[in-house]
């Protein structure tokens, strides 16, 4: 590849040398489930990109996806059960990944320490040990590394943070954020035989070996602590990245969470209701409620500054008021959207992480967020961070849980 030659200025220089070059970038995507399914569908319109390997733990699934591509582009990817070998082409230049969440983190790894680039999607780890390795491998082997993080692509949350950091309601001093997640109840499910053409070992992974049952395939394993994270790792990642964005905040010193799995008994493991408070050394706070059952509420984000409050709502304009006022201040226009996969090529094509917009230690520590509030539920108690140590204060239970016991050979590295 004559990739690795170029030396650009800027992004704009970059793709248009790349695209004079005739050089196109090949692609492999690991899970081509539900969330892989739309990286094919983003993936197949980017200038001067080929998906070239598809890695699937899922016979059947890969087939159905492979034909997709060749659908649209008369080409078909190679097929890859085991991501280890699509690693080991050279041919491959970078590795966007859509599995499950406690495949997400060592994925990344495996695939920078290859010499890949790599899209992550949210949460980007499984625990936070996970995450502070993730960002390390990707320093250490000088990888673009992207997080799944996309509404800092879109043009309305662009504009609304511009604002905020412009002081256009002063100091904030608050975050809130509602969830609804419309889950009902799961049932119980009985242990069974995996299907034939599923490689239960690969799914399964990193996690502890168990048996297979139908509530944990295709997508209910996120309701599974050895596999996934809860609504809080599944969609409030997306919540709290707005926030953090818009209060340019990193790690808190305290949080607590409550909630529970109420309305129904069934085989699930994490909460369908949580309320979650994240304090920062300031004073200032992340205020977050997800709720799975009954709510006509929508999806919102509420800054609160000492001049007035910025309210943004899924798929509307967002709303500025100032002081005591009723009225809403004149909507501001907004910018159109970018394209994520595209903007992680540009990045990819250039070397220049800084051109990403969601670069993986923002969403990493994102996702923190998300443990630090599963793990005070857990515990059912408020404990105290530190920052500077990533530890919990004086909290060995607590501190138990920023990583998790590895099933040999899926091991994310101390040493990367």
């Amino acid at each position: 590849m004559v990739r690795r030659s170029f030396l650009v200025s800027a992004a704009a220089a970059a793709s248009q040398s790349w695209a004079q070059a005739n050089d196109r970038l090949r692609v492999a995507i690991v899970g081509v489930g539900s969330r892989g399914s739309a990286h094919i569908k983003e993936l197949l319109p980017v200038p001067n990109l080929e998906i070239a390997a598809l890695v699937e733990v899922d016979g059947a699934r890969a087939e159905a996806a492979s034909q997709t591509i060749f659908a649209r582009t008369g080409k078909r990817p190679v097929l890859y059960t085991d991501m280890r070998r699509a690693f080991d082409d050279k041919s491959i230049d970078a590795v966007t990944i859509a599995t499950t969440n406690h495949w997400h983190a060592l994925t990344a790894i495996w695939a920078m320490q290859a010499g890949k680039d790599v899209y992550v999607e949210k949460p980007v780890s499984h625990n936070i040990f996970e995450g502070l390795k993730l960002v390390e491998t990707a320093r250490k082997y000088n990888r673009i590394a992207a997080g799944g993080t996309q509404r800092r692509w879109w043009g309305r949350y662009r504009k609304a943070i511009e604002l905020l950091h412009a002081g256009v309601i002063g100091e904030i001093y608050q975050g809130n954020f509602f969830f609804p997640g419309g889950r009902d109840s799961l049932g119980f499910k009985p242990v069974t035989q995996p299907p034939a053409n599923l490689n239960w070992d690969l799914w399964v992974g990193p996690a502890p070996m168990q048996d297979y049952h139908a509530n944990l395939v295709p997508y209910n394993w996120h309701w599974f602590w050895d596999f996934g994270n809860g609504e809080l790792g599944n969609n409030g990642i997306h919540m709290i990245d707005v926030l953090r964005w818009g209060m340019q905040k990193t790690y808190p010193v305290r949080v607590r969470s409550t909630g529970g799995r109420f309305g129904y008994k069934d085989q699930g493991q994490t909460p369908n209701t949580q309320n979650v408070t994240w304090t920062y050394g300031d004073g200032a706070a992340i205020v977050g409620q997800l709720r799975g059952l009954y709510t006509n509420e929508p999806m919102a984000w509420d800054f609160f500054g000492t001049k007035g409050h910025l309210h943004l709502k899924e798929g509307a304009d967002f709303v500025i008021t100032l002081g005591r006022n009723k009225q809403a201040e004149p909507a501001v226009a907004s910018p159109p959207n970018l394209d994520h996969f595209a903007n992680f090529a540009d990045a990819v094509r250039a070397r220049n992480p800084k051109l990403l917009h969601a670069e993986v230690e923002e969403t990493a520590i994102s996702t923190a967020l998300c443990h630090l509030g599963n793990i005070s539920y857990r515990l059912d108690r408020e404990l105290q961070f530190d920052p500077a140590r990533m530890q919990f204060v004086g909290d060995a239970a607590a501190n138990a849980m920023l990583t998790r016991p590895y099933r040999a050979p899926y091991v994310v590295p101390e040493k990367v």
